[in-house]
């Protein structure tokens, strides 16, 4: 071959080299429709044109995929038809969105706010994980051809955060809620009240974040009587809650407020003794675990406080379901000595006898019933819901609340039986403080048990239900408590990647759902992440712990990973 066609083959060589190629397509959670075709479409200085009759946020979520683009590309958009077009399609259900990419355009649909937001985080993963990190990057800016018609399973699609425990910054929580809507959750529960800490301002009562938001130190580990004597605390302000509140639902994503009573409420008894029983002294919780001392049901006060708490509290969030918790209100792991306060209160006798409630195993059930209905009936008059943790199902619940199954799966499968709405979020599955590897020497403290990825996968929410109860399943909502979650590394450690598995849960029809196929998806999402610089476990390829260190020899890794029903994928 002489020069000449030599240099024209290398030259022809280095173009088809050169040519982009679009990313492999592994979105999370997987669309319920795809067609991927041959093709890419370039998307570096492309033309974008935005329905005008679309509403303001759904505007406001194109411009910040966007905005991303831009930023990612180092080249500017340009406006006109010809490239992206974002248009308002009625036929779409209210989440639901659809996407049409040829090599020429790209069109995507929808009829709200949440579909357009879905559309551009499926945009957004079928482009290199790159446009995650807010900089300039060298890669292949070309989505694949490819359409989708999407919606999900579940209505509602829950993630929970405790910041009393350990508490998150406003951006902290901001960061957690962008990773919330790159895998299309729509559901904020924020759990602002504890025995450790109360974490939102109420003006009326000044002194529940003056003393409440405020502990005299924290155990160590798990040794309950230690204190490492360092002062902690924080809270909200209403302005930041409301921040909060907007920034989520530019998203998507409803914010729904936590103030967990009767029990739960040692912080709020610290700040007001006078709720309680006794009359204290109380002190803001410095260990884990259940305390004996709760709200006085006998007393007034108690029922006016809440209201005020409450009333102050809607004026920020406009969920229309708020939660009042209403879990582990007895048997508290304090004085084992002292009887619970309900059985020797005056003025809870005194209220048992006027509701004709006799003393007996149910007694105290049905007297938290008490203080249930009437926030249930007050929250009602408002215009809003009352959702509660799966105890309120002990006494006499009033119909219309909503029960959150989290004692395994048996209180949501009751609570649909006698026709209530239920969101799911069982232990076994859906408690994301639970280590992830069964080498605990190797992984961060935590509170104990073992949920590995692939189980929060393999969740069925309709598992064990009657024929016909299934319709009472609103969602799915997974829960990160903080007890020994205090860095921001931990928490992302513990959250990713089983969110991208709760996603799928949420998200995919049951038939839809392939472990394998999903497994394969999380090496596109890992790079999102190191974009974004968050942490990561790597349990699930055998990797242990923040350092990652191999379990064992690679041959021990095989039979470790074998034994476990998992995949060898070093």
């Amino acid at each position: 071959m002489n020069k000449p066609m030599i240099l024209l083959a290398a030259l022809v060589l280095i173009t088809a080299c050169a040519k982009p190629q679009p990313q492999a397509f592994q979105v999370i959670p997987m669309p319920d429709d795809v067609t991927v075709s041959e093709g890419s479409f370039c998307v570096k200085g492309v033309a974008v044109s935005i329905d005008e009759n679309m509403d303001e946020l759904s505007q406001k979520a194109v411009l910040r995929f966007v905005d991303a683009l831009e930023t990612a590309t180092g080249m500017k958009t340009k406006k006109g038809e010809g490239g992206i077009r974002f248009a308002l399609n009625p036929d779409f259900a209210p989440e639901g969105y659809g996407i049409l990419i040829t090599p020429e355009s790209a069109v995507v649909e929808a009829i709200s706010l949440n579909g357009f937001v879905y559309a551009c985080e499926t945009l957004k993963q079928m482009l290199p994980a790159a446009i995650y990190g807010g900089k300039k990057a060298k890669a292949d800016w070309v989505l694949p051809c490819v359409h989708i018609l999407d919606r999900p399973r579940f209505e509602y699609r829950g993630m929970h955060l405790d910041p009393c425990r350990h508490f998150w910054t406003v951006e902290e929580t901001k960061k957690y809620l962008d990773v919330m809507t790159a895998y299309k959750m729509n559901r904020f529960h924020w759990h602002l009240t504890e025995d450790q800490g109360w974490r939102m301002e109420i003006k009326k009562y000044p002194k529940l974040t003056e003393v409440g938001a405020w502990r005299n130190g924290t155990c160590i580990g798990k040794d309950f009587e230690s204190n490492d004597g360092i002062r902690y605390g924080g809270f909200y302000t209403q302005e930041e809650m409301k921040e909060i509140v907007a920034y989520a639902a530019e998203r998507g994503i409803t914010v729904i407020p936590e103030v967990d009573l009767p029990g739960h409420m040692v912080a709020a008894l610290a700040a007001y003794p006078e709720l309680g029983c006794t009359g204290g002294p109380y002190e803001v919780w410095t260990r884990w675990g259940i305390t004996q001392d709760i709200l006085c049901a006998g007393n007034d006060k108690v029922l006016t406080f809440l209201e005020d708490v409450f009333t102050e509290l809607m004026d920020i969030f406009p969920s229309e379901f708020i939660h009042i918790g209403g879990d582990e209100c007895f048997g508290g792991e304090g004085d084992t000595t002292r009887p619970d306060p309900w059985d020797v209160c005056p003025k809870c006798a005194a209220r048992m006898k006027q509701l004709g409630i006799k003393k007996g195993p149910d007694s105290k059930h049905l007297l938290q019933s008490f203080i249930t209905a009437h926030m249930q009936k007050f929250l009602a008059d408002h215009g809003r819901k009352l959702i509660g943790w799966d105890e309120i199902l002990e006494g006499n619940l009033k119909a219309g609340a909503t029960v959150m199954s989290w004692r395994g799966v048996k209180g949501g499968i009751k609570a649909a039986e006698m026709g209530f709405d239920v969101v799911m979020t069982p232990t076994d599955y859906m408690y994301f403080d639970y280590f992830q590897s069964q080498e605990r020497d190797k992984e961060p403290l935590c509170i104990g048990g073992y949920l590995p990825l692939e189980k929060v996968y393999k969740y069925e929410p309709f598992k064990g239900m009657k024929p016909g109860t299934e319709e009472h399943i609103l969602g799915v909502q997974a829960n990160m408590w903080t007890e020994y979650i205090a860095t921001p590394e931990h928490l992302w450690y513990m959250l990713l990647p089983r969110l991208c598995a709760l996603s799928e849960v949420q998200w995919c029809a049951a038939d839809a759902k392939d472990y394998d196929r999903f497994q394969a998806s999380l090496e596109h999402s890992q790079a999102m992440f190191d974009a974004m610089g968050l942490n990561y476990c790597l349990d699930y390829k055998g990797l242990i712990g923040f350092d990652r260190q191999p379990a064992r020899s690679p041959e021990e890794l095989q039979a470790y990973l074998e034994s476990e029903g998992r995949k060898w994928s070093w």
